[in-house]
């Protein structure tokens, strides 16, 4: 896709094009190699190794080819998946660019993933290499790595950034040193590059667990979806606190500072206070944050004053329809994330009020190959096509076995699961409620039935409950004659800490 700058410095992209993501990083490097391209959470200190970096786009790009490099010569391959669990930090960012500069396939997991979720997720996309920190907080994310990799032949590699790495895992931090670029072996693709599979991220069904692979155009359409209808200016400054391991934060962060070729400023939290100051540090461009806290952050005060568009990403969209009416200073554009098959962006009403879905094609402005179509299914749910949505089961021919995938139909609509009610007269949809027998908390959805299996192989008498409302859509409360023992239990079978905290003592509870 080819940018243009018009008068209004309002970026147009005119057709579909071959450029893959690593290519629309050096074309912002080349333009702006001295200006500043990634700043990490000024708090870094306060969770993981390391002070806080500022990266020009000509280190980020040193820091890029070295880790491309130290990939390759490990003799992973192009096509090879590299799973990668980090924090919103640089080092994210960076290693996301690196493996795809390397050829191969980024494969970002979830930060509170523990060994339960990363072992059914890279068993099944055959990962090979695990770039991990040696921790988050309290918790020794490599060693979650190395365990994993104990049980999953396939991975060969494991790779971390931090202090006081296992014994095995090959240090990275030196990639930030790196004085002169490396020479980064450049995979020959045959037919468009841009065509071959990028980024596979994951997603939790009511059939279970699915891969879902997308090459550099479905990310660039997705990403391009949001960009125009953000109206984004080139090189605007973007402050995110969605970390780039879903399609949605793929499309809401790093795609839209690809395509402006500005400052990319990350969030880890969410930490109030810390978002507060940065968000009062910003300015123009775009903010991007989780939609269940927009009205409490604005009733604060974070953006008072601020220039800027906000960006609120809606992991639960069944949670907009009753979102309170917009009336902050700034211009705010919903973006509502239907799992990992897609997602729509759209302005506020002039009310102040979430726009319906209009049923059929969604044109992203100034681009025909950004858009999205949407039907409602025979089951009266919402089901997506379009040139960001999936196009094959991955890996390929895994739509012939036994696991779930997310294939399109023969019209090439892939069903969302999220039921929504259909206005004729205004030829639009409304969300109503999230895939059946799913439980979404705070961005991460779990099968209901997967993880009440998980809590009875510590305790068959424990029960555990979804109970709706709150910011984060739903949430867990267990019970269990011993509720202590049943918390340490999942956190040693590597349940998620979401499912643990179910049955975590609650403070003020009386013991018994």
């Amino acid at each position: 896709m080819i940018l243009q700058g018009d008068k209004d410095q309002t970026p147009r992209i005119q057709g579909p094009g071959g450029a893959t993501l690593d290519e629309l990083f050096r074309r912002a490097g080349v333009q702006s190699s001295s200006a500043i391209a990634l700043i990490d959470p000024p708090n870094r200190e306060t969770f993981t190794d390391g002070a806080p970096r500022r990266l020009t786009y000509a280190q980020a790009d040193r820091a890029i080819s070295a880790l491309a490099t130290k990939l390759s010569r490990l003799g992973l391959q192009a096509d090879t998946v590299v799973a990668i669990q980090l924090p919103n930090t640089v080092e994210m960012i960076i290693t996301l660019l690196a493996v795809l500069r390397a050829g191969m396939i980024a494969a970002p997991m979830p930060l509170l993933w523990r060994q339960h979720d990363l072992k059914a997720a890279l068993s099944s996309v055959g990962a090979k290499a695990i770039v991990t920190m040696a921790h988050v907080g309290a918790i020794e994310q490599a060693n979650i790595a190395m365990q994993v990799a104990g049980d999953l032949f396939p991975v060969r590699f494991i790779c971390g950034f931090g202090d006081n790495l296992p014994d095995g895992v090959v240090p990275l931090d030196d990639v930030f040193v790196a004085e002169q670029p490396s020479n980064a072996p450049r995979p020959i693709r045959a037919g468009n590059a841009a065509d071959h599979v990028a980024v596979v991220t994951f997603d939790v069904t009511p059939d279970g667990l699915v891969a879902a692979a997308r090459s550099h155009s479905q990310l660039m359409a997705g990403g391009s979806a949001v960009f125009l209808e953000a109206g984004a200016a080139r090189n605007a400054n973007i402050l995110s606190a969605i970390p780039v391991s879903s399609f949605a934060g793929l499309a809401a962060s790093l795609l839209p500072w690809l395509l402006e070729g500005g400052t990319l400023s990350l969030h880890h939290g969410i930490d109030p206070f810390t978002f507060a100051e940065q968000c009062r540090a910003h300015a123009g461009g775009m903010i991007v944050l989780p939609g269940p806290v927009l009205t409490p952050f604005s009733n604060a005060g974070y953006f008072t004053g601020i220039n800027t568009t906000l960006l609120a990403v809606w992991r639960s969209p069944e949670q907009l329809a009753n979102a309170a009416s917009w009336r902050g200073e700034c211009t705010l554009v919903d973006l509502s994330s239907f799992g990992e098959v897609g997602l729509i962006a759209a302005h506020r009403t002039a009310d102040g009020l979430p726009a319906d879905i209009p049923l059929g094609a969604i044109g992203a402005r100034h681009i025909a190959g950004a858009g999205i179509e949407a039907m409602r299914g025979k089951h009266g749910t919402l089901a997506l096509r379009g040139a960001m949505v999936p196009a094959h089961a991955f890996p390929p021919g895994a739509e012939f076995g036994p696991g779930a995938t997310l294939t399109p139909d023969d019209a090439g609509f892939v069903d969302t699961g999220f039921t929504c009610r259909l206005d004729t007269a205004a030829q639009s949809l409304t969300v109503t409620g999230p895939p059946g027998g799913i439980t979404a908390i705070g961005g991460y959805r779990f099968l209901a039935a997967e993880i009440e299996a998980q809590v009875a192989t510590v305790d068959p008498a424990a029960t555990l409950l979804s109970l709706p409302g709150g910011l984060l859509a739903q949430h867990l409360a267990g019970s269990a004659p011993d509720t202590a023992r049943v918390h340490a239990g999942l956190l040693a079978n590597g349940a998620n800490p979401l499912i643990a905290g179910a049955f975590r003592r609650r403070s003020g509870a009386r013991a018994a």
